[in-house]
């Protein structure tokens, strides 16, 4: 018998013996913990998908599929490839998340376009950190509610973050990387439109992804404010932009461009309070569109097909995930099977134990863009102690367990393991050194 292909196997019933031989029933049946946990796991599903799904993922998987179709496989490798300038990928990676504002799942369908359009795995990684751990109105939310050394701790620590992880990952697997460079050499493609067309279409489908999603912030005045209170109007806008742009640049007919558009205006301004309704019907005209396009080339067609590919990979890994993540830890204010006192206890003062602690269950816990805010400030009003509270800022947004499941998909089991350590363990280390400086 070869043991070497036998021990995971032997691992997985050990592991599951020896939990079910210590399984606190008893407690658990005393304490309805486990009752408890099948209700927060549907909770946080139910919320998932009303809060998350339909503005979040659905345009994000829209631009994922357009990326994979309208950006050119030699594009992606001369700027985000292995052979691509460092500073000029990195930077770009690792700022990314000022200009999308997503949380670690919506960050999902975009990374794997890019990856598997040949992107380094460097820059690629810089990217899945960035995008949900620089989102702008975190950090400044960060800085008004918990301070602003906290804020501008988070903001720091994010850009080196992405960086120094984009690196030690393209460091770890530089053969795999040189395998990828040894194919990447292909003819430039026939440009069938001009770069700033793209820019612009692109651009009208990330500020849709960007307003429709934009929170409320916790200052009632201001900048933030104003932007929140017109958020349908400009996601509007940029709908506009984008229907225009498929007509002109695009061969969208006209008039089915209009009969698409006549039930998402009729929402728009027959039901004001319920602006979602009205996103839906957009999303449904807009797959009609595409499933059904009439160009010579079949552009349109290719955009819904790749898109519905990551949507079918996607979704199912998220929904488990999301489930698991509820049963475990439950949502905010909302005990799972792992009680919310023992977290609070185990991330007082500054060990390495309580950064630690911090770093892995920010990690596996899912936090909705700007959630960590609050619920940090629950947990520090609970004896906290600073260092932990960054570890858990840095770790938290970028990754959850659903995060994981999705990305082990994309670019397998070692890279994953690889990735959420180096999170993980730069995480516990930035908490230690804020909380000696700063506690």
């Amino acid at each position: 018998m070869n043991w070497t292909k036998e021990w995971k196997p032997l691992a997985a019933i050990v592991a599951v013996f020896i939990a079910c031989y210590y399984l606190p029933v008893e407690w658990l049946r005393q304490s309805q913990r486990v009752e408890n946990a099948l209700w927060e796991s549907l909770h946080l599903v139910k919320w998932y998908a009303q809060e998350h799904v339909l503005l979040c993922l659905v345009p994000a998987f829209f631009i994922a599929g357009a990326v994979g179709v309208f950006v050119s496989q030699a594009a992606v490798m001369k700027y985000l490839g292995p052979k691509a300038n460092k500073l000029l990928a990195y930077g770009v990676a690792s700022v990314s998340g000022t200009i999308l504002a997503v949380c670690s799942c919506t960050i999902l369908p975009l990374f794997a376009g890019i990856y598997r359009m040949g992107a380094g795995l460097g820059p690629a990684s810089a990217f899945l950190y960035s995008g949900p751990a620089i989102n702008i109105l975190a950090i400044v939310l960060t800085g008004s509610v918990l301070g602003p050394r906290m804020g501008i701790a988070r903001a720091v620590g994010a850009v080196v973050f992405s960086i120094v992880i984009g690196l030690l990952m393209h460091l770890f697997f530089h053969r795999e990387e040189l395998e990828k460079v040894k194919t990447a050499a292909m003819p430039e493609p026939e440009v069938t439109r001009p770069l700033w067309q793209n820019a612009l279409y692109f651009g009208s489908m990330v500020g849709i992804l960007v307003f429709a999603n934009w929170g409320r912030p916790a200052d009632p005045s201001g900048l933030w404010q104003a932007i929140y209170a017109d958020k349908w109007t400009l996601t509007g806008l940029f709908t506009l932009a984008l229907a225009a742009i498929l007509v002109a640049w695009f061969k969208v007919g006209k008039w089915r461009m209009l009969i698409v558009s006549l039930p998402v205006a009729a929402l728009a301004f027959a039901l004001p309070d319920h602006p979602s309704l009205a996103f839906v019907a957009g999303a449904v005209g807009l797959s009609s569109l595409t499933a059904t396009g009439k160009d010579d080339d079949g552009e349109l067609r290719e955009w819904f097909s790749t898109t519905w590919d990551f949507a079918k990979k996607i979704l199912p890994l998220l929904f488990w995930g999301v489930l698991i993540a509820g049963a475990l830890l439950g949502r905010p204010n909302h005990e799972g099977l792992i009680p919310s006192g023992w977290i609070a206890g185990l991330v007082g003062g500054n060990s390495l134990g309580a950064n630690l602690f911090a770093s892995v269950v920010g990690a596996f816990m899912y936090f909705a863009t700007l959630t960590e805010v609050p619920i940090l400030q629950g947990l520090i009003g609970a004896g906290m102690g600073k260092g932990p509270a960054l570890a858990l800022l840095l770790a938290g947004p970028a990754l959850s367990l659903p995060n994981m499941l999705v990305i082990r998909s994309v670019m397998g089991t070692k890279k994953t393991v690889v990735f959420v350590s180096l999170v993980i363990i730069m995480a516990t280390i930035s908490g230690l050194l804020y909380g000696a400086l700063f506690s």
